[in-house]
């Protein structure tokens, strides 16, 4: 298997000639991560799908701009992070206030794509409660073992913010799962 060159992936994505197919490239290499860290924040699939294609369409929009200063995939993480956050603020009735974790369990086990059970259902509203911000760093570093430099560029945080955020992020779902048990 050929190793991945992000390098030269963005020197043809900067090519006019080859820029439609390299940024095909792009979108196939990355979705998958995109979409498990933008599904993670958003729970449903059509809503996830959304906002991975308007990352693209941003990304696309704005991939002149793109200086090179991090990598290629932590431009398209933090465009997808920002849509997400968007998405999320338009939806103040995305969770109903009366009973936040018995609506998101109810969406997920509803869901056809959702394939975990009733303590993950749990799990999930429990990171569902954490506030936007805290909920990406829990799952960046949680599901995607992100190193918290990484986290760092990508969400221009300092370490010991995100590593601070983690740990409270983590005290929260434990606080919410016991009170269940």
């Amino acid at each position: 298997m050929n190793k991945f060159d992000e390098e030269k992936l963005v020197s043809d994505i900067m090519d006019p000639k080859n820029q439609r197919k390299a940024f095909e490239e792009m979108v196939s290499r990355f979705s998958p991560q995109l979409y498990a860290q933008i599904r993670r924040m958003v729970l449903d699939h059509d809503d996830a799908d959304d906002i991975l294609q308007n990352t693209y369409l941003k990304a696309w929009s704005s991939i002149s701009t793109f200086r090179g200063d991090s990598k290629l995939s932590t431009w398209l993480y933090r465009i997808a992070y920002n849509e997400t956050l968007a998405f999320l603020g338009k939806q103040k009735d995305h969770i109903p206030l009366d009973d936040p974790e018995a609506s998101v369990v109810n969406h997920l086990m509803a869901d056809e794509y959702f394939d975990g059970n009733e303590e993950e259902a749990r799990f999930q509203a429990a990171i569902q409660k954490l506030p936007p911000k805290q909920r990406q760093v829990f799952n960046l570093k949680y599901f995607e073992d992100m190193k918290y430099e990484t986290m760092s560029e990508l969400l221009g945080v300092t370490v010991g913010g995100l590593k601070a955020s983690y740990h409270l992020a983590v005290e929260k779902i434990e606080y919410f799962l016991s009170k269940e048990d």
